[in-house]
C-alpha cells in the first residue's frame, strides 16, 4: 500500500519533472520565434496587431454654473440643458 508520504515524494519529483520541461520546451519556443522574426522582419504590429492609443479627453464647452457640471459637447446632450440655449452655458 502507498502512503501518504510516498505519493508526496512522487508529487514533488513529478512537479520538478514538469517545470525542467516547461524551461526547455519555452527556449524552444523562444529561439524558433525569433528565428521567424528575424528571417521574415515581422514587426510587434504584425504579430500583436495594432496596439490602440488612448483617446484624447474632449475639452469643456458648456458648464452649469449652478451644479458646475461640464459637457464637451459630445454625445447625448445634458438634460441641464434641454430646452435652453447652448450659448448661455459656453465656456
Amino acid at each position: 500500500m502507498t502512503t501518504l508520504q510516498d505519493l508526496l515524494a512522487q508529487k514533488e519529483a513529478l512537479e520538478q519533472q514538469i517545470a525542467q520541461i516547461k524551461r526547455a520546451e519555452r527556449e524552444n519556443a523562444l529561439r524558433d520565434a525569433r528565428h521567424l522574426v528575424e528571417n521574415f522582419d515581422l514587426t510587434a504590429d504584425e504579430l500583436f496587431g495594432k496596439q490602440k492609443s488612448p483617446g484624447k479627453s474632449a475639452a469643456v464647452k458648456f458648464r452649469n454654473p449652478e451644479t458646475g457640471e461640464t459637457w464637451s459637447g459630445r454625445g447625448r446632450a445634458p438634460r441641464w440643458l434641454e430646452g435652453k440655449n447652448r450659448e448661455d452655458f459656453s465656456v
